[in-house]
């Protein structure tokens, strides 16, 4: 397979990936259509699997950075894929936010004019996180009643940039460990390739359910900063990047999610990885 194939298949599944995560952000977020965090957590999930199965036999279905880096320093896969997979996969990242702010335009506005928010300014976090992530998780600002800086500021003291650091390092180490322990064919109790997208897409929702009030459970760069980007360009400005703390999104999911897949990797081949 040439890289451009294989970029093309890693762009597609990272867009499935974050059409059907962040579409279902949307709905909770803008419609109320779903009934609580396991709901959310299961598309989510859903959505990993479909990315997997769309794009494995292509390119092996990374649809994530941080495993990208974690194969690359065990040595599952090439240097030289790096780079141009994150590329990628931002790309379709970014294409699926798109793809979605022109399906959810008119609720958008709605919850704009109902929170008494503008789109750029403090408080048009609670449209943004359909988006990028937050920490903590601006889901309580999108209830009902309109948006107050004293009922934000009381939410941000909930979670710190270095609890919501070592969070998404913890969980993306974990998520990191279960696909090298799945994909591992000397791991006797590994589901084998067709199940294995199932067995990652529930670690991910079991993840989300746990950690989303915290980050929001990102794990995955591109599928923060291809969002991000595009609210950035589409209206919410500073409050897309940096957003509400300086660098806080380059730290907490950015940094974490890479440091915490290269852990989880280097955990599973140093102690759990049988031994031929």
């Amino acid at each position: 397979m040439s890289i451009l194939r294989k970029c093309a298949a890693e762009c597609i599944g990272t867009y499935l990936l974050v059409f059907f995560g962040c579409g279902v952000v949307h709905c909770a977020v803008l419609t109320g259509s779903q009934a609580g965090l396991w709901q959310v957590a299961v598309v989510w999930g859903i959505a990993v699997m479909l990315g997997i199965y769309s794009s494995a036999a292509v390119s092996g279905a990374h649809i994530n950075p941080a495993i990208t880096l974690a194969l690359a320093l065990r040595g599952r896969c090439s240097w030289k894929l790096v780079l141009p997979y994150a590329a990628a996969q931002t790309a379709g990242a970014f294409l699926a936010a798109a793809t979605l702010f022109v399906l959810f335009t008119p609720f958008l506005e709605a919850k704009e004019y109902e929170k008494l928010v503008a789109r750029g300014q403090p408080g048009s976090e609670v449209t943004a996180m359909c988006y990028g992530e937050y920490y903590p998780s601006p889901g309580p600002l999108a209830g009902a009643g309109p948006y107050t800086k004293a009922a934000h500021e009381a939410l941000l003291e909930r979670v710190s940039q270095r609890t919501a650091f070592l969070t998404e390092m913890l969980a993306t180490a974990i998520l990191a460990l279960v696909v090298f322990a799945v994909t591992d064919p000397r791991n006797v109790a590994a589901p084998g390739s067709q199940m294995a997208p199932v067995v990652i897409g529930l670690t991910v929702a079991a993840l989300i359910s746990v950690v989303a009030p915290l980050t929001q459970g990102c794990f995955n760069p591109a599928r923060d900063f291809g969002p991000r980007l595009f609210a950035y360009l589409a209206g919410w400005g500073e409050v897309a990047i940096p957003g509400q703390r300086p660098n806080g999104f380059l730290i907490v999911y950015i940094a974490a999610p890479m440091l915490g897949a290269a852990v989880g990797a280097h955990v599973y081949d140093w102690i759990l990885r049988p031994r031929q």
